[in-house]
Parts: structure tokens; C-alpha cells; sequence
């Protein structure tokens, strides 16, 4: 009888080891992302929730790339609370002026495993430019650290170095959020990606495995 239970219990275990893990989105939320010197500015977002089994694992915002037919790419988004050490609501019930939405950046979920992994892209600022995947490349303005500098700038995903990284200037418009770079355009046979800064010029690159040169 004790081998029975134990022969059950295994199979069991095994069973709700196995259980596959769901991946859905739930619905569109439109919000307000705060901008400007004084966030004055509100520029409209729409996030949904990337969810595991019904259970919400991620703010998302924009729609996920497919890498493959197992990875996906999406740009996450995040909540955080922007009230000041000292600031008492008092008795107020709503407490959404203390909450400000933030764009953030892209994680890289396997739809097997559910595993959830953030992107380390070098020189990305979500603030002022947004990212544009082809296969498993992805190109975007990448800001200097000192905020001096603006970057062309192609990743391969399992790779530490950019494929590129050209300056592309100084930054024009650095207290406006999304100007300062048009999102990059790909086209393939042969694979190429254009950069258009604003107020700059348009430059173009070819990729080839591990090697890009200017159009």
C-alpha cells in the first residue's frame, strides 16, 4: 500500500512538473507618461500585462517581436512611485498622482520555459529613441553616457559587442522625449538598416554575418 501511495505521489509530482506554462497579454491600458522639466507634459501609452499562467509578471507597452518561433521580444514598461520621502496624502483615496509610467527597456521571453530575461543594450535610453528589430537584430539612437553623444547602433542578440556603433552627432533635442531619432528602417536583400536623426542626415548600412559597412 505505501509502495501504491508513493508510486502515485511520483506521478503526481510529475505531472505538475510538466504542467505547461501560458503566456498571454491582458488587455490595453491607456496612461500618461510625464515629461518635460517640470512634467508638465503628458504623452499618451498604451500597457498590458505580459502574464504567466494568469499570473502578471511584466508591464509591456508596443507590440513583441518574434525572434523565433520559441523567443519573443516585447519593451517593458514600468510603474514607480514619485512621491517624495515626507509626503502624506492624508486621507485621500486616490493616490494615482504618486504613480508616474516610465517606458523601459526590452526583455526577451522563451515561450517554453517562461523564462523572462532582460536585455542589456548598450547606450539605450527609452526616453529618446525607439528600437526596430529585424530577425534577431536590433537597431536603435543609443545615447553617450554624459548625454553628449548620439550613436547609430546595431545588436545581435548572444552577442557583447554591437555589430555597429557610429556617432551620429551631438543630441539636438534632449529635454523632448522620442526626437531625436526616427525609429531605424530595415530592408533585407541585402540587409541593410537607415538611421535618420533629426535634423541630421540619412545614413544608411549594409550587415553582413559580423561585418557592416556604410551603404
Amino acid at each position: 500500500m505505501r509502495r501504491l501511495l508513493a508510486i502515485l505521489l511520483l506521478a503526481s509530482l510529475a505531472m505538475a512538473a510538466a504542467k505547461p506554462r501560458v503566456i498571454t497579454f491582458g488587455r490595453w491600458l491607456p496612461v500618461k507618461w510625464m515629461t518635460g522639466a517640470q512634467e508638465q507634459t503628458a504623452i499618451p501609452l498604451k500597457v498590458r500585462t505580459l502574464m504567466v499562467n494568469g499570473e502578471a509578471k511584466e508591464f509591456t507597452l508596443g507590440e513583441a517581436h518574434d525572434v523565433t518561433d520559441r523567443m519573443f521580444v516585447v519593451q517593458s514598461a514600468s510603474r514607480l512611485n514619485d512621491a517624495l520621502p515626507g509626503d502624506d496624502l492624508g486621507d485621500k483615496k486616490d493616490t494615482s498622482s504618486r504613480w508616474s509610467w516610465r517606458p523601459g527597456g526590452w526583455v526577451m521571453v522563451d515561450r517554453t520555459s517562461a523564462h523572462i530575461t532582460r536585455l542589456n543594450l548598450p547606450q539605450f535610453d527609452a526616453y529618446s529613441s525607439g528600437a526596430s528589430w529585424y530577425r534577431d537584430y536590433v537597431a536603435y539612437c543609443g545615447i553617450s553616457d554624459n548625454g553628449r553623444h548620439l550613436y547609430a547602433m546595431v545588436v545581435q542578440l548572444g552577442r557583447k559587442k554591437p555589430l555597429l556603433k557610429k556617432t551620429l552627432g551631438a543630441p539636438r533635442f534632449p529635454d523632448e522625449p522620442y526626437s531625436e531619432c526616427e525609429a531605424p528602417q530595415w530592408q533585407k536583400q541585402p540587409v541593410r538598416v537607415t538611421f535618420q536623426p533629426k535634423g541630421g542626415e540619412k545614413t544608411t548600412y549594409s550587415i553582413r554575418s559580423l561585418i557592416v559597412e556604410v551603404a
